[in-house]
């Protein structure tokens, strides 16, 4: 098969690759598109040691079911596989599972490929009509929607009676913005560094658009909620001064480990500082209503690729180039 491997720092190859074989209690999945998460920008700089080269990176797939109770249908691929047997599984918290493994990540091969093996229960079924760009964006919504929902059971107040404020125009950024919005809140700021993810948000219609990088764009404790889904030191110190007294930071992204909470303020002011990682099956299942029921809007945001040009794909999100919030890579004929 056709895949694209990450071979050392800035290095992607795309290249032939043995097809995956799946294990008993595995399937193959033939992929229709794969986004280009943050976390795979992270390992293509060279700065995820647990991505090691040579790795196909990849983990945000849709694709057709090549066996099990599903063959032969349209799918979405839970790229965390988890132990089923531990208290978080059984709780339905399979994302806090202590020995779960993600695709893209050694021992387990990525989606950025024709190809990939996922257990079978890491798969749900997406209606016939839910186009494969849109059906790969199931993974980053349902971050956001986790996200929102962790932010909503630590708020004093409902959604539509404060201001929010997500940092990062991303993917999960937007996302979490239009999850926001789709649940009551009136007013969302988004902040972004990069003018063209800034003009993509704000042909949304929906939110107040400013950059973060400029001096004053946002005063200090203006926000209830504050949703960063970038995770840089830089990030972070902006959401410590950006929150109010009582309110709610929720960390989303990971982009770095550098300081950058005030924890004095956090403190002193009774700010709740909550860390989110990725989703449950039922935050997956969500996501799928939202995106095929139109919740959420068109998602035109994305910017649609061969798989092929996956290394210039990352060239240009490197050099800032992007200004859609999403690319979404596709197997070459598919």
């Amino acid at each position: 098969m056709k895949a694209l491997v990450y071979t050392g720092p800035r290095q992607i190859e795309y290249r032939d690759e043995p097809d995956p074989v799946a294990a008993a209690d595995e399937i193959v999945v033939k992929v229709e598109a794969v986004g280009i998460c943050g976390s795979d920008m992270h390992a293509y700089f060279g700065h995820d040691e647990r991505r090691p080269a040579p790795l196909i990176l990849g983990h945000e797939a849709s694709g057709i079911a090549l066996a099990g109770r599903y063959e032969g249908k349209r799918v979405v691929v839970n790229p965390l596989v988890s132990c089923n047997r531990c208290d978080d599984c059984l709780g339905g918290r399979a994302n806090l599972c202590q020995t779960r493994q993600i695709i893209s990540m050694p021992p387990r091969q990525g989606a950025f490929a024709e190809m990939v093996k996922i257990p079978e229960p890491n798969i749900l079924p997406i209606p016939d009509d839910l186009a494969p760009s849109r059906a790969a964006l199931v993974e980053p919504i349902a971050t956001a929607l986790h996200g929102v929902c962790v932010a909503e059971r630590a708020l004093w107040r409902p959604l539509g009676e404060i201001s929010a404020l997500v940092i990062g125009g991303g993917a999960v950024g937007l996302s979490a913005a239009l999850v926001l919005t789709s649940r009551g809140a009136r007013n969302v700021t988004i902040a972004d560094t990069n003018p063209g993810r800034r003009e993509t948000a704000h042909n949304e219609n929906l939110f107040t658009v400013v950059d973060s990088a400029v001096a004053g764009s946002v005063g200090d404790d203006a926000f209830g909620l504050v949703i960063d889904a970038v995770g840089g030191g830089a990030t972070r110190k902006f959401a410590s001064r950006v929150i109010r007294p009582g309110g709610v930071i929720v960390h989303i992204g990971l982009m770095d480990s550098e300081e950058g909470i005030n924890i004095r303020k956090l403190t002193l002011q009774e700010v709740t500082f909550i860390g989110t990682y990725t989703y449950t099956m039922v935050d997956f299942r969500a996501a799928i209503v939202a995106i095929h029921g139109g919740a959420l809007g068109d998602l035109g945001w994305c910017d649609v690729r061969p798989l092929s040009e996956g290394p210039q794909a990352f060239s240009d999100l490197e050099a800032g180039r992007v200004d859609q919030a999403k690319i979404i890579l596709h197997p070459d004929g598919g």
